[in-house]
């Protein structure tokens, strides 16, 4: 393997790198905000009307604790989803340090 084709694989990893690290953060951010409603309709009071986006519209909820079930869904896809990535971060930082070693050791 040439230092070219190594300097482009490690900016290709590096790239790779990046863009999963910032969907961790999307996704883990789609989480909280999960939570924090979830949270909020724990505490709301129940003679309190209760609110569902659906595109552009806000639509009165009947049963909350079917929304309440739909946010606990939510959140458990979202941490299933953000454990692959999680994942695949792992192994491009080890690709990373192996590229890493390779080149310095071309030098």
């Amino acid at each position: 393997m040439t230092e070219n084709d190594m300097r482009t694989d490690l900016q290709n990893v590096v790239q790779e790198l990046q863009l999963a690290a910032q969907q961790v953060a999307t996704v883990k951010a789609q989480i909280n905000e999960l939570e924090g409603t979830l949270d909020a309709l724990a505490t709301q009071e129940e003679d309190r009307p209760v609110y569902r986006q659906s595109g552009p519209v806000l639509l009165e909820v009947g049963d909350r604790e079917a929304l309440a079930e739909d946010l606990r869904n939510s959140i458990e896809r979202l941490s299933e989803h953000a454990t692959r990535i999680e994942a695949k971060e792992t192994s491009l930082r080890e690709q990373y340090e192996s590229i890493v070693k390779k080149f310095e050791g071309a030098e």
